[in-house]
């Protein structure tokens, strides 16, 4: 009894010694505020991006109704689903090495012996009729067990987070793509307006050609400037083709049979609260995937661990054996055995060393990734803030550039009309203020995808509280 205890306590005590804990891993630096934001001024409530449907601040109802899709027919969305439902069921297949593993295998033979064997003068028969009843049953005293079930619940709330990446990254997809179709179209009807405006010059400098006012070379500079416009109002399409093809695979459409109509992009993009570095670590999913893989890792470094020691079984058989049929389920055909058993490996050339060498670097990496996955996240905020300030500067400086450029169209005109200016000052005009309005409308869109862009850094409404906790078998 002395030795059993004295058993029994080293076991406990060595499996204490081979517990991981495990600590969340501290970024390296978050500072108190964003640089970009320190003179941003945020909407209000500021917390109306913790809603989910964070694509409706934007106020379109088309573009609400085509994100709604997006959960129901997007196939890449339904691929990451089914991952995370894969990784889901790899709890349950780990945490049934907790419970005793049951089988049977009855089985039923006839065997008769050779005549020539030794010791035999004749053929002999006989048959077998076995029922039993197998028990094996696995003592986690190491925690391997424990720290597989914890790993592979890590690993499942990665993939988790996994699919709310893709989520966010799909729905900001979309709305970049529909917000680029509208600039697009804003940009066209420029263009078309473009287009008119030079075609009545040019029937003006064809009067005045036939009235011997203008020359030629200013007939065929009006053909060439309305027709090279022309000819940019038709390049569009090939952008509008591809962006409508995008989104229909988006929503889970085929191209051939998807047609979207959308009006010019116009309107000034909402103020986003972009809040603190700090809370940035909560709500970006990737930044939670990448802290689940570092538990994920670090439960794997146990399991690694729990390799030096041996494995405790307890095995038992039980079941019927008889060679007849008649008297096969009767108490004298009953047998028994049970009984514990180790198995410890005593060489195996550096095995066990190396695959723990191997789950402590790949936890190094793990932390290594978290830890720039959060460094991606900041930046990307600041990338986002500091294009919306400038864009914001830049389009209150074009909105002056467009003014002016209308005024001096104007003048060209009048003085062109009134014979005291070439056309080639009309057309110089006309290309500034053409080229003003597009750089107007080109800002403006940028701007839209800028805050789409900071609303997808931010996490897009997203919270690791919203990580599922997959207890027991993980369903």
């Amino acid at each position: 009894m002395k030795r059993l205890a004295l058993i029994i306590a080293a076991l406990t005590f060595t499996a204490c010694a081979n517990k991981v804990s495990y600590t969340p891993p501290a970024p390296q630096q978050v500072p108190p505020n964003f640089k970009e934001n320190a003179d941003w001024k945020t909407a209000q409530p500021a917390d109306h991006l913790s809603r989910g449907a964070w694509w409706e601040v934007f106020g379109d109802e088309q573009l609400n109704t085509l994100q709604t899709k997006i959960d129901v027919s997007n196939e890449t969305l339904k691929a990451q689903q089914a991952r995370f439902a894969q990784a889901r069921a790899a709890i349950g297949i780990t945490r049934a090495d907790k419970y005793p593993q049951v089988t049977t295998s009855p089985s039923i033979t006839a065997t008769e012996s050779s005549a020539n064997r030794a010791n035999a003068i004749a053929h002999q028969r006989f048959s077998d009729f076995v029922l039993p009843v197998d028990v094996a049953y696995e003592a986690d005293v190491w925690n391997r067990v424990r720290n597989s079930v914890t790993a592979a619940r890590a690993a499942a709330q990665a993939s988790a987070a996994d699919l709310e990446s893709v989520r966010l990254s799909l729905h900001a997809e979309l709305a970049l793509d529909y917000f680029e179709l509208r600039g697009i179209e804003a940009d066209r009807r420029i263009l078309e307006a473009a287009v008119t405006a030079f075609q009545r010059a040019l029937d003006l400098t064809r009067s005045r050609f036939q009235g011997g006012i203008a020359s030629q070379a200013d007939v065929a500079q009006a053909e060439t400037q309305l027709e090279s416009t022309r000819a940019e109002a038709k390049d569009l399409m090939v952008r509008w083709a591809g962006l409508e093809h995008a989104i229909a695979a988006l929503v889970g459409q085929p191209a051939s049979s998807f047609t979207l109509t959308v009006t010019p992009l116009s309107g000034l993009p909402p103020d986003i609260p972009a809040g603190l570095p700090g809370e940035l670590l909560e709500r970006r999913p990737d930044i939670a995937s990448a802290e689940r893989r570092v538990a994920s890792a670090n439960a794997s470094l146990g399991v690694a661990r729990a390799a030096f020691f041996p494995r405790l079984l307890l095995t038992a058989s039980a079941g019927f054996e008889s060679s007849s049929l008649v008297n096969w389920l009767t108490g004298l055909s009953s047998f028994w055995s049970v009984g514990p058993a180790a198995v410890a490996t005593i060489f195996d050339g550096g095995r066990r060393r190396a695959t723990s060498e191997q789950a402590q670097a790949s936890y190094e990496e793990m932390v290594a990734d978290y830890q720039n996955a959060v460094l991606t996240a900041f930046q990307e905020v600041e990338d986002n803030l500091a294009a919306l300030r400038v864009l914001h500067e830049e389009a209150d400086i074009q909105h002056s550039a467009v003014a002016a450029a209308d005024r001096s169209l104007t003048l060209a005109n009048n003085r062109y009309r009134g014979g005291v200016a070439s056309y080639l000052e009309v057309t110089t005009a006309q290309n500034a203020a053409l080229s003003s309005q597009r750089i107007a409308a080109d800002i403006l869109s940028r701007r839209i995808g800028a805050s789409v862009l900071l609303i997808k850094a931010l996490g897009g409404g997203w919270n690791v509280a919203s990580l599922p906790e997959l207890k027991g078998d993980g369903r």
